[in-house]
């Protein structure tokens, strides 16, 4: 067996490390070279590279250049890794950076047309617990799992993911469209780059990976990845100290890490997925005591839910019950999980929101109960431990 191939983070900035980029595209260069089964440490960078150091206040957060999100490490050649093929990638040690931070910015997040101010929560972080410095007593357990990972995408699905994206661009939905500005290696997709209109940005997850904010890829779990390039081209970064399902506020515990994984070359096996799996193997934790708030696809009338205010309908505005909406629903949970919050510890509602991203799990209770599907929002009560 080969030693452990280390990716090392070089430079304060991605722009200055030749290990790392924040758009996806087949052209990127291997970082490094390893076996199947061999160990690979990633050294990782936060998912804005830094621009907001612990202790930086709130209003900073209106100077951030987007154009640096999610600077990633790698990509590694994985050797006889061919299209058709799946990747095992099995998480074998996370360690935190001393520092973390969440995030509220105006226009991102779940719940945007209330949160209007930007906010920040800076947090001290150790291989037990995350704290906050203003708000004695709360802890978060360590959960930590790469936000990002993924591998490089072959050239048709680039195609099939540009020509899509543009479309729905064009009917009005959210998407962030390639743009040079900021973009690492500079060389490939800045301005003057050959591929800047083909590399794709690293906000939503596809077929091969990436923002998949999945909280089970924490130390024992395997990641499975269909390839799409000869040698995979594996990468991560946007390392989360700990989660809520959902990632409400739009962040988590975000930080700098180091992942090792173990990678796995699985023949043929990647011909019958049609994106990531996951074998979850997680250590068993103690039961923990937990509060929870149900919510349904109920609103006020003439109020259109964000995620659905590109349809521009009439319709959507005068009716009170959506029948089957799954984000409504989840919206509804998580303001009333907010409300408890607030009511039970006096938190201000931009902390409970903060808090909800990073402990807080949205679940689906049931989706089969026309009109009104159900989703709580669960929150365990040992963060708010006040000894």
């Amino acid at each position: 067996m080969k030693d452990p191939l280390l990716i090392r983070r070089v430079g304060e900035k991605a722009a200055e490390d030749p290990s790392c980029f924040n758009r996806l595209h087949p052209q990127i260069p291997f970082a490094g070279t390893a076996s199947s089964g061999q160990i690979i440490t990633f050294e990782t960078r936060d998912c804005i590279d830094g621009q907001m150091p612990y202790g930086a206040p709130a209003d900073r957060l209106a100077g951030l250049d987007m154009g640096q999100v999610h600077p990633m490490t790698g990509p590694v050649e994985i050797v006889g890794a061919e299209p058709g093929d799946a990747l095992a990638v099995t998480f074998v040690d996370i360690e935190p950076a001393a520092t973390g931070i969440t995030m509220v910015a105006p226009g991102f997040g779940f719940l945007t047309d209330l949160f209007h101010e930007m906010a920040v929560m800076h947090w001290h972080l150790n291989r037990d617990f995350a704290t906050v410095a203003r708000l004695p007593g709360l802890r978060v357990p360590m959960a930590a799992f790469p936000g990002s990972i993924g591998v490089l995408p072959g050239t048709n699905l680039l195609k099939d993911i540009l020509q899509r994206e543009a479309e729905l661009a064009a009917a009005g939905g959210i998407v962030m469209l390639p743009d040079p500005q900021s973009a690492v290696p500079a060389h490939l997709f800045g301005s003057g780059g050959p591929y800047r209109h083909e590399a794709l940005r690293t906000i939503p997850p596809r077929e091969f990976g990436g923002n998949m904010d999945i909280r089970a890829l924490t130390v024992g779990s395997t990641l499975l990845l269909p390839v799409f390039t000869p040698g995979a081209g594996l990468w991560c970064g946007d390392v989360h100290y700990a989660q809520g399902d959902g990632e409400v506020c739009g962040s988590a515990i975000e930080m700098a890490a180091r992942v090792t994984v173990r990678c796995e070359v699985r023949k043929d096996a990647g011909k019958a997925m049609s994106g990531p799996a996951i074998e979850v193997r997680q250590a068993n934790q103690a039961k923990r005591e937990s509060y929870a708030v149900t919510g349904i696809p109920v609103k006020p009338s003439g109020y259109v839910p964000p995620h659905l205010a590109y349809l521009q309908s009439d319709k959507v505005a005068a009716l009170a019950n959506l029948s089957e909406d799954i984000g409504l629903a989840a919206r509804n949970a998580l303001i009333g999980l907010i409300d408890w919050m607030v009511d039970r510890y006096g938190l201000e509602r931009v902390d409970a929101y903060m808090i909800a991203s990073a402990a807080a799990d949205l679940r689906i209770a049931q989706v089969v109960d026309a009109p009104n599907c159900l989703v709580t929002a669960e929150i365990p009560l040992d963060i708010f431990s006040r000894s």
